[in-house]
């Protein structure tokens, strides 16, 4: 990553009559940096975006992408995946890709062969003049995706972009944004699943009721939040296990056992602590997930600390 910044959200805030959604939301973007905004339903994300993307306008803070100030943001330099879908039913691929290349003011020539090239990649070569209502819900989505990037963006926002999609269509998914990561493209991402944003994004921004509760890298993020995890496949008594010291909270289903432990452990001096007998045939130590920790901050139940027991 260069580090040039590229979208910068400053002391964001809006309201909807007496309802304040957003307040206070500030966070950068950089070139070549995948980014997500993460929070519950609710939380403020899509009206985050919004403001972003100039569909509204906020009563507080500003927006500035790349020298250009709020009301001024250039399209043409945006690309916008949303979460909610829509095409024209009754245009051919083709058209509707050329059409999106056009309201960017994307030279058309350049448009079509990288649509060619990307219809080859997403499994979609030769269905150029399929309209788009005889494709199915997947095919669709990678249609609406190439839309969205094929007048190349400086600034991709993408709203639940692997809703919908099988494993095999998220991995071409997962793998083109890191592509474009890769050559330069900033990228805004909003998803619910966790595990794909632990695989892709360099930084997270997690807003709950409307106002940031973490942000940081990943690593910085479950270095505060996270606990420690020991998972042990084996077969063990429960009253066995429970001698284990510093242990918060177990959860056992069969030969598998996952010991939820404190934030700050000295991990070699507790295992050595172990009583004898401990039957082991597999383990693994590591933090808590994202999943967890997002379960756990929008319930009210994790600290700082780290994720506490639910």
């Amino acid at each position: 990553m260069s580090g040039e910044i590229v979208l910068s959200v400053s002391q964001l805030g809006k309201s909807f009559k007496d309802k304040k959604i957003i307040s206070d939301i500030s966070f950068e973007v950089k070139k070549g940096e995948i980014m997500a905004i993460l929070g519950p339903n609710g939380a403020g994300k899509s009206t985050t975006i919004r403001n972003i993307m100039g569909i509204m306008y906020p009563d507080e803070g500003s927006v500035t992408f790349a020298h250009y100030k709020s009301g001024s943001i250039p399209r043409h330099k945006i690309g916008y995946l949303p979460e909610e879908r829509g095409l024209y039913k009754n245009v051919s691929i083709m058209d509707i890709l050329m059409y999106f290349a056009e309201l960017k003011d994307y030279p058309v020539a350049k448009a079509k062969k990288r649509a060619l090239a990307y219809l080859s990649k997403f499994g979609l070569e030769g269905k150029e003049k399929t309209s788009i209502e005889e494709l199915s819900k997947g095919m669709g989505q990678k249609v609406q995706f190439i839309a969205s990037i094929i007048h190349e963006p400086e600034l991709l926002i993408l709203d639940e972009p692997f809703s919908g999609l099988d494993p095999v269509s998220q991995e071409v998914f997962k793998q083109e944004i890191k592509e474009l990561a890769n050559n330069g493209t900033a990228i805004l991402l909003s998803s619910h699943q966790m595990n794909l944003v632990e695989e892709l994004c360099d930084r997270l921004y997690m807003i709950h009721q409307g106002s940031k509760v973490v942000s940081g890298t990943l690593s910085e993020v479950k270095k505060e939040y996270a606990n420690f995890k020991c998972t042990i496949h084996g077969d063990n008594e429960p009253a066995l296990l429970e001698k284990i010291p510093n242990v918060l909270r177990i959860e056992q289903k069969g030969k598998q056992t996952i010991l939820y432990l404190s934030a700050e452990m000295d991990i070699p001096k507790w295992v050595k602590q172990w009583p004898e007998g401990i039957q082991v045939e597999e383990l693994s130590i590591d933090r808590t997930t994202l999943h967890e920790i997002f379960i756990q901050i929008a319930t009210g139940t994790g600290t700082k600390e780290g994720v506490q027991d639910a």
